[in-house]
């Protein structure tokens, strides 16, 4: 996926124990880039995206379960998420063709938003299949599939009996049982200029986090506007509030993946509302005018923070 991965597992045992993990762990990340990697058009989702037509397509069960997890955050969110974005990040240069980000054309632009719209996708658990309402809607699943990476190798070696483990793909991080001193796992959650006093700390047992951020990956137009590679499905261009990023823990990995663009695309206020509503554990950093930046946490997150700095791991926007 273009991405690095670590895991730390609570074991005993030799060579042949580590090269048990090391196999599920290979096994799992082949089955992500399988299923989900835009980059390779032997993937299931680049063969979902090549299937010009309306007609039912095949997924298996994995993908269609990744899709719904999109539907559902696209409503939650008024479609501030959405899986079928995959038109606009190309054609702001951020997809897999490698083309120069530029702004795009205003009649390429519409051309592009109208290939964009979580209903067009029609998800039939049944068969399992996709059907597309436009034969050249197009998917792209990353926003999900770091945090359901990192989910599944912990629930691998979980089956293999190591139940005390973190796992980070990516920047996404899942946390399961405790660390071999007993304590909960820590993990860092960067700030957005890397300013390391201001780096949070939390204690995770049986919990996965994630952020999402807008502040790596902008660049600037030919008027230097600073635009980010974070799309608003609604609008057809890079989220325009200075939301820097969004941190999110919940049990699930691919879900706390989801909801962090979520939050990141409706912005500060309807992405606070939102996590306040839903009662969700998340972080959000803003970008002031002056340059600093301010932050907002829920009290589910202010809650999981750790009372003492010390050695973690780390969460960062991918």
């Amino acid at each position: 996926m273009g991405s690095r991965y670590t895991v730390r597992v609570v074991m005993a045992g030799g060579e042949a124990a580590n090269e048990r993990i090391r196999t599920a762990i290979s096994r799992e990340l082949a089955l992500v880039d399988r299923l989900f990697s835009g980059w390779t058009e032997a993937s299931e989702i680049s063969r979902l995206n090549a299937h010009a037509s309306t007609a039912p397509f095949r997924v298996s069960p994995e993908t269609l379960a990744v899709l719904e997890l999109g539907r559902r955050a696209s409503e939650l969110s008024g479609g501030a998420f959405d899986v079928t974005v995959a038109p606009l990040v190309e054609a702001w240069g951020f997809g897999p063709s490698g083309s120069p980000r530029a702004v795009p054309a205003a009649d390429v632009l519409v051309a592009q938003r109208a290939r964009v719209g979580y209903r067009l996708l029609r998800l039939d658990a049944g068969v399992p299949s996709v059907t597309k309402a436009r034969p050249d809607v197009a998917c792209d699943v990353s926003a999900i599939a770091g945090g359901w990476a990192a989910d599944r190798i912990a629930g691998a070696l979980a089956a293999l009996g190591y139940r005390d483990l973190l796992v980070d793909v990516g920047g996404e991080v899942s946390a399961r049982g405790r660390r071999a001193d007993g304590g909960r796992w820590r993990v860092a959650v960067e700030w957005p200029d890397q300013a390391r006093e201001r780096t949070l700390v939390l204690e995770l047992e049986d919990a996965a986090v994630a952020t999402s951020g807008a502040y790596r990956k902008a660049w600037s137009d030919a008027q230097g506007r600073r635009l980010s590679h974070i799309l608003d499905p609604r609008t057809g261009r890079p989220i325009a509030h200075d939301l820097a990023s969004v941190t999110v823990v919940d049990r699930d990995g691919a879900w706390a993946d989801t909801l962090a663009t979520a939050l990141l695309v409706l912005g500060p206020q309807d992405g606070l509302r939102l996590a306040a509503r839903e009662r969700m554990a998340a972080r959000f950093v803003e970008r002031q005018k002056d340059g600093r930046f301010a932050e907002w946490s829920t009290p589910a997150f202010l809650g999981m923070l750790a009372a003492t700095p010390g050695p973690s791991a780390g969460t960062s926007p991918p």
